[in-house]
Order: C-alpha cells, then structure tokens, then sequence
C-alpha cells in the first residue's frame, strides 16, 4: 500500500505508534517530550518525575475521512518545594482538563456547525448532541466581547419575532466593520428601557466611538439612542422603511379603488386588471409588457390612483439622488405642498409621519455618507435562515450564539 508522511502538528510531543482498531480508526501514541511543569500549589516550575496520570484517549483531526484519536499517558511530576510534597499532572495547551477531545478537533466541530445544525454535526461526527451543545458552550460565549472592538461607528436597531405570527419580538443589536457585520445583542424585548440599559451597559471608550444608530420609526429606539449617547448622535430612519410607509399609502388606495371598481365595471373589463397589485409594488424599469398594460387599464379607470403612483415614484427618485440634508429637505417639503394642494388623502398619514420625525429621515442625506439599515435587514434575513435550519431557537442566549458563529466563525475559528 502507498503512504506518505503529514505532521501531527501538536506540541511539544513525540509520536510512539500508529495503530487502526476494528473500525479502521487511527490510534496515534504519543509521548510528552516536556521536561517540567508547574506545581499546582506553589506555581514554581518542578522537574522530578512521579509517575504517569491516568491514560487519555482524545478524539482529534479526522485523516482521509478516517477518525482519529490520540492516546497519551501525562507525566506527573513530585514538587520538592512544598511541604506536603504534592504532585502535579502535566497539561498541555492542545487539550482542555477532562475534555474527550483534543482543542483543535473542538474547533472543527465550531467549523462544521457553522451554516449547519446540532443534529446535523452530531451525526456526521458520531458524537451526541450533547458534545456538540458542549463544545458549543464551551467555546462560543452567549454575550459579546467588547474587548475585540477598538471602536463602534455604526450601530443598527431593529426586532424579529422569535415565533412566526406571534408578538414576541426581540432586538437585534449589530454593527458593520467595514463589509463585515456583527450581531453585538440579543435584547429580550423592545422596551425602551431595555434598549437604554443596553446601550449603557457599552464601555465608555466604546460608547465614544459611536457616530450613527440606524434604526425603524420606533421613537424607543430613537429616544434611547439619543439619551445614551447624547442628542448630537445621528439617528438615521432606514429609508426601506420611509418607502414602506409611503407605498402602503398607495397600496390601500389601490385597495379602495379597486373595490370601487369591481362594482362598476363588466366582468370582462375588471379582469384586464388582473395583477395589478403587483404591477403597481414593481420598479417600473422592470415591468414587463403585460404588467405595463394592466398598469395602464388601471389607470385609466382611476386617475387618482395614477397621481398617487406618480408622486410615490417622485419620492423614491428623491431618495435615489444624491442630495445633501438641505436639497433634500427643500424637495421633500415642495413635494408635501404639492400633496396637499391637490388633496390626495392617502398620503395624510405619511405626511404626519414626515413631519413627526423630520431630522431622523433627512439625515440619510447626511454629506458623511448615507447610512441605512441594509446591513441590518440583510441580518434579519440570515438570522430567519438560522431559525428555520434549526427548527426554531427560543432562547436567546442560543440564538445569539448561533448567529455569532454564522457571521464570525470562520474568523474566529480558522484553521
């Protein structure tokens, strides 16, 4: 049979024999090549030899899809220093005190977790659940590490519901490191008191670093934010959501004129406008024929509608120009003059949002650099991914967890 050479690549150890038991798994024997270790009383180094601890079989690096384990016997060693002559066990950095594996293999189980499921791991490395939930507990910390972070320019605000159609909404805390984002909490609910407890709890040097909250039309959020952090925080009002308010305006006027519409048109006439739903939430560079033609029947019928349409697609093109905070504000506020002179009530409703949170929406146009919350609904969609992959995960600090190693692990966990 061919065979070739590839290193062990642990420390500090000599390798005895190489062995295969019944099920074609390779059992390395090593030996520790270390001199000395470190008293556990008195910490001082100690060279005498008493013996050998009790023998370690540890699960290591798979080879060629094959298992592998390593079998060491660790020396212990008498200290001559302390009194009652104690003896220490030698423990090496490559495995952890009554761990069944060696760090590196705990650190291919994070690997294969990630983009993945408990179960999942678990059988293909035919270990338990539990191991792996171990390993999990063990290495992945259920709270962020502010000592990682050297600085926090932008933070994102926003909830996602643990359980579909249910009300149980938690907070994602995130940040964006150049193109890499980072979940930063979890918060229990969107209480404003939760959020500012939070933003609280982030060291001072942290705290100071901050120039811009992302976030929804929650005044929790903004109140939060500013209070934390000081009134001169630019809070920014992701413009996803301003498009979704003003394009629900115009959907339900779509709703009302298209009820209208079935009373008073002939079958075959109201089913030219079949689609229009969705003709009217498409970008209108990317309609198709047949959905501009629907668009154009509607139309016709509903001039109102086609003026409601008009001034949503004005307010998009608004926001797509690259304006400073003092253009925008001056196109905005000609286009709510225009809205009100021609009375067209289905955008009343948005024009008091507009108005009630004026500078939060406006400094998207802000002459830094426009921020938004694509980064943080970009994590909300992840995050949905991880819990249908998982069946689901309720507690926090497991969902935490989990997207900490989707978004981080490969950094974190490398080869």
């Amino acid at each position: 049979m061919a065979t070739f050479q590839i290193p062990l690549d642990i420390p500090d150890v000599e390798i005895i024999k190489v062995e295969t038991n019944k099920a074609d798994d390779f059992i390395i024997t090593v030996e520790s090549t270390k001199k000395s270790t470190k008293c556990r009383k008195c910490k001082k180094s100690i060279c005498k030899k008493h013996g050998y601890g009790e023998a370690l079989l540890l699960r290591h690096l798979p080879i060629l899809d094959r298992r592998v384990y390593i079998r060491i016997k660790p020396p212990r060693y008498l200290c001559e220093i302390c009194d009652d002559r104690p003896t220490t066990t030698e423990q090496p950095d490559w495995y952890t005190r009554k761990s069944k594996h060696t760090k590196a293999y705990d650190e291919h189980l994070m690997r294969s977790l990630i983009n993945s499921t408990v179960v999942d791991v678990s059988v293909k490395e035919g270990i338990s659940k539990d191991c792996v939930e171990g390993v999990l507990n063990r290495l992945v910390s259920k709270k962020v590490n502010w000592k990682a972070y050297k600085k926090l320019r932008l933070l994102g605000l926003d909830e996602i519901a643990l359980k579909k159609g249910h009300k149980d909404f938690v907070v994602i805390v995130s940040t964006r490191i150049g193109d890499k984002v980072q979940v930063l909490s979890i918060l229990p609910d969107r209480k404003k008191k939760t959020v500012k407890a939070f933003l609280e709890s982030i060291p001072k040097r942290l705290r100071s670093t901050v120039r811009t909250v992302c976030s929804d039309m929650y005044d929790g959020y903004i109140n939060a934010a500013k209070e934390v952090l000081g009134s001169q925080i630019n809070v920014v009002i992701d413009r996803f959501h301003v498009a979704k308010k003003y394009r629900e305006s115009v959907d339900s006027l779509r709703k009302c004129e298209l009820k209208r519409l079935k009373q008073e048109l002939n079958e075959e006439e109201y089913k030219k406008l079949k689609g229009a739903m969705w003709a009217l939430r498409k970008q209108s560079e990317k309609l198709t024929d047949e959905e501009q033609l629907v668009l154009c029947h509607l139309f016709h019928h509903s001039p109102i509608l086609k003026l409601a349409y008009d001034f949503s697609k004005e307010l998009t093109d608004i926001f797509n120009t690259n304006y400073n905070k003092r253009e925008a504000s001056a196109r905005i506020k000609k286009w709510i003059a225009q809205v009100e002179e021609i009375e067209l009530k289905c955008f009343e409703k948005f024009i008091g949002t507009l108005n009630n949170h004026w500078d939060e929406i406006l400094n998207y146009f802000h002459r830094k650099g426009r921020k938004n919350s694509g980064f943080v609904e970009g994590l909300n969609n992840k995050i949905k991914i991880i819990k249908r992959r998982c069946y689901g995960i309720f507690k926090i600090d497991s969902l935490f967890q989990r997207v900490f190693l989707d978004l981080q692990g490969y950094q974190v966990f490398s080869c």
